[in-house]
């Protein structure tokens, strides 16, 4: 069942992303009067379609992807025809390119200010950079860190906000970072080199924020659901040892290996104790004992403004988009490994989880891949629009086109390049799902 909700919330939220962006081409090809010859959604064979004035809107064989044909666009199309795309200027012809990327960035700003505008996340921070979790054998346990640390200066940064600490752990993998911490009224200093997570293939320090933990899903047939948690419940302890961060809580359930777990939570400022089997399941590849539940830190949520929202949005938006580029920086210095690309059997699984958490989840991670793809888009690589640009540029700052053998040549690296990457992800998304040996 969940297969299906995944592929379905995949096929959905792919759909619309790339509607969207084709939506952007044939809308600025129609307005410098480009004739579009085909609409369609997917590549390979037409399966149906229908015709609108000269254009062929159309569903495709392979559905993944989509493309707007408009006339003289390839190279060796002839560009007699005035209302061709090579007719046109370079100038129209690069806004052509750039408006697919354009509108998904504007989607990506729309929603989250839609959201924004009825729950904005504030995180209520209770751990305020306090340290609850060291992992053992970990970077932050060899460095010294210890649980109640509270992070007073990373990186040249003071009282930095756990999200900053976060961001230049994942892309800080062989970089020495300068870190303070309060300990007992006193200040310790030490430096902390994150190392690539071999499995999420980005920089890892082996610690997390304290904070409350709340449920935010129980899951169905687990002795969780059976003894009559909720979502909403605040884990307090489990066989006595505090939780302030999720990961305790599964170090508990793990270590138990089936064992029951006394766990203490709070729900309308009561609180109760519950005894729990942890069940074997299998996740993300491998078998862990589980009691039936997800977690997520307190957070509150506020309605803001359309004027708040809307700077907030952009905000994160930028924040994610610079994020996207440092990505790509770090795995071409190698302190970040491409495991950490996510290919579409891993989003389709997201894309499940999300839609089964709620609507607005599902709509942050269709933000999110609404700019992914954007930026992604707008990548110098030939066959992307990116490369169409860059193209455009070249030809304009020599003030002639490139030769046609030259273009082809192009077009030839980047669909073999693309094809590659694609051939890629899928290996890892297949790897990352495989049984651990």
């Amino acid at each position: 069942m969940s297969f299906l909700e995944n592929v379905w919330a995949f096929l959905i939220l792919i759909g619309i992303m790339i509607m969207i962006h084709e939506l952007g081409h044939y809308w600025a090809a129609r307005y410098f009067d480009v004739r579009v010859e085909a609409f369609s959604f997917g590549f390979g064979p037409r399966l149906f379609g229908w015709r609108r004035g000269e254009t062929d809107f159309r569903v495709s064989a392979i559905l993944f992807g989509g493309y707007v044909k408009m006339a003289g666009e390839q190279p060796g199309d002839v560009a007699d025809d005035p209302r061709s795309f090579l007719a046109k200027p370079r100038w129209q012809r690069m806004i052509i390119a750039f408006a697919g990327p354009f509108v998904n960035i504007v989607l990506a700003v729309g929603i989250l200010t839609g959201l924004y505008m009825v729950k904005f996340p504030k995180l209520n921070s209770t751990g305020n950079g306090t340290v609850g979790v060291v992992t053992a054998n970990s970077v932050a346990a060899k460095a010294g860190v210890r649980e109640g640390d509270r992070v007073v200066e990373f990186d040249g940064k003071r009282s930095p906000a756990w999200e900053e600490i976060w961001e230049k752990e994942i892309t800080g993998a062989g970089q020495p970072i300068p870190v303070t911490l309060l300990r007992d009224g006193a200040e310790v200093k030490l430096t902390i080199t994150p190392e690539i997570d071999p499995k999420l293939g980005v920089g890892s320090i082996g610690w997390a924020e304290q904070s409350d933990v709340l449920i935010s899903r129980v899951e169905p047939g687990l002795d969780a659901q059976r003894q009559g948690l909720r979502k909403g419940d605040k884990i307090v302890s489990a066989n006595g040892q505090p939780i302030r961060s999720a990961y305790r809580l599964s170090q508990v359930v793990r270590a138990s290996k089936g064992s029951p777990v006394e766990v203490t939570y709070e729900r309308e400022g009561q609180q109760a104790t519950l005894t729990l089997t942890p069940a074997e399941k299998e996740y993300d590849g491998q078998k862990l004992w589980m009691i039936g539940v997800l977690l997520e830190p307190r957070v509150e949520f506020i309605k803001l403004g359309f004027v708040d929202a809307l700077r907030e949005s952009v905000d994160t938006n930028v924040k994610s988009a610079t994020m996207i580029f440092t990505f790509i920086e770090r795995m071409i210095e190698g302190r970040m490994s491409p495991k950490s690309l996510e290919g579409p059997i891993r989003i389709a699984q997201m894309a499940g989880d999300a839609i089964r958490r709620g609507p607005d989840d599902y709509l942050g991670l269709m933000a999110a891949v609404s700019l992914n793809l954007a930026v992604f888009n707008l990548l110098p690589i030939p066959i992307l629009d990116g490369g169409v640009i860059l193209l455009l540029l070249i030809e304009s700052l020599f003030r002639r086109d490139l030769s046609m053998s030259v273009k082809e040549n192009v077009m030839k690296f980047g669909f073999v390049f693309l094809m590659c990457v694609v051939v890629f992800v899928l290996y890892n998304d297949i790897a990352k799902i495989l049984p651990k040996t």
